[in-house]
């Protein structure tokens, strides 16, 4: 399996007419490229393109044997450029939103010299990412997975990202303040409720649930950088997929809510798919259970296993079989 970090050099002019030089950089699991079909992965938010192996963010999805089979595709993620884990930083990052990060991935595709995916999967800010590319590129990919995520940022995300706006500008530590905030947000008040349930730390002299609030903030704060997490968080603010456009989308859609999801509420998930299935027949929704929130699709690993390993198996069951069509489109609706 290869997976250290690669590098494509790209010029890229972005939607402030300002001329860049982009590291684009990623990495590739699994088999190598043009001897399997190619599943591009769009990270997350404070993720990177490491989404497999023993410290892979992915890794209970992606891998041998797992319902991503590295055995069988080659898996590929790119970094978003400005995350810092190439330790590349953008220091105007107002100056990108997720439609130039969109470019520079196909931009990426290109340079690989790859034309078509099997698959683009990618959870919240990545999923956004992929609306985008798909907007640009209808016939890139067979199957398109939005996990989390919708495309368009509505307006109570918006509000969301502008509190953490704010945390970010100030002056006593910023990063972890905002993280604070934003695992509320990640979260819900049953999943807290019912993991800490008031229990006091003496030796501490807090709350067990303050306590695990701090440890994040400093966590991220020990492995990301404050220039990265305002870009991040600025193109989560700013996902905005021209709406005209999604119906053209060649791909066999499969969007996938959390139901208790605070981010991306089920519902707007749901608007979305109620709005396309009028006028695609390739689109289907799929909703986690989970007390969780938007981290679920970090954590119900079982659900969400099952959701994708019925996605594929309907795209081959499909191709050997056309005639049994309709009867997989209305046990997977």
């Amino acid at each position: 399996m290869k997976t250290e970090l690669n590098y494509i050099n790209l010029s890229y002019q972005n939607h402030s007419q300002k001329e860049c030089h982009i590291p684009l950089t990623y990495q590739i699991f699994g088999k190598d490229l043009f001897t399997a079909p190619v599943i591009l992965v769009n990270h997350a938010l404070t993720g990177n393109s490491n989404v497999s192996g023993e410290k892979g963010w992915w890794k209970q999805l992606i891998g041998d044997q797992q319902v991503i089979d590295t055995n069988t595709y080659t898996v590929l993620c790119f970094n978003i450029p400005g995350n810092g884990y190439d330790h590349f930083l953008i220091d105007h990052y107002e100056d990108f939103t997720p439609s130039d990060i969109a470019e520079i991935f196909l931009k990426g595709l290109e340079a690989l010299h790859i034309k078509n995916l099997y698959a683009i999967i990618g959870g919240s800010l990545g999923g956004g990412i992929a609306w985008e590319m798909l907007a640009k590129q209808p016939q890139l990919a067979e199957i398109f997975i939005p996990v989390a995520c919708d495309f368009r940022t509505h307006d109570w995300l918006h509000a969301q990202c502008l509190v953490q706006k704010f945390l970010l500008n100030g002056n006593e530590e910023p990063l972890q303040k905002a993280r604070i905030h934003a695992m509320l947000c990640y979260r819900t008040p049953q999943s807290l409720n019912d993991r800490f349930q008031n229990r006091y730390l003496k030796e501490n002299e807090r709350l067990e649930s303050e306590d695990w609030l701090v440890y994040h903030g400093n966590s991220l704060n020990d492995r990301f950088s404050l220039s990265s997490y305002k870009l991040m968080n600025h193109l989560l603010m700013n996902i905005n997929t021209d709406e005209n456009k999604l119906e053209k989308i060649s791909a066999r859609m499969h969007l996938i809510a959390v139901d208790t999801d605070l981010f991306f509420p089920a519902s707007e998930i749901r608007m979305c798919f109620e709005k396309l299935k009028d006028k695609k027949k390739e689109v289907f929704y799929h909703e986690i259970q989970s007390i969780h929130g938007h981290d679920a699709f970090l954590m119900e690993y079982k659900q969400l296993n099952n959701i994708i390993n019925n996605i594929f198996r309907m795209k081959e069951s499909e191709s050997e079989t056309p005639s049994d069509n309709n009867k997989q489109k209305v046990k997977n609706r």
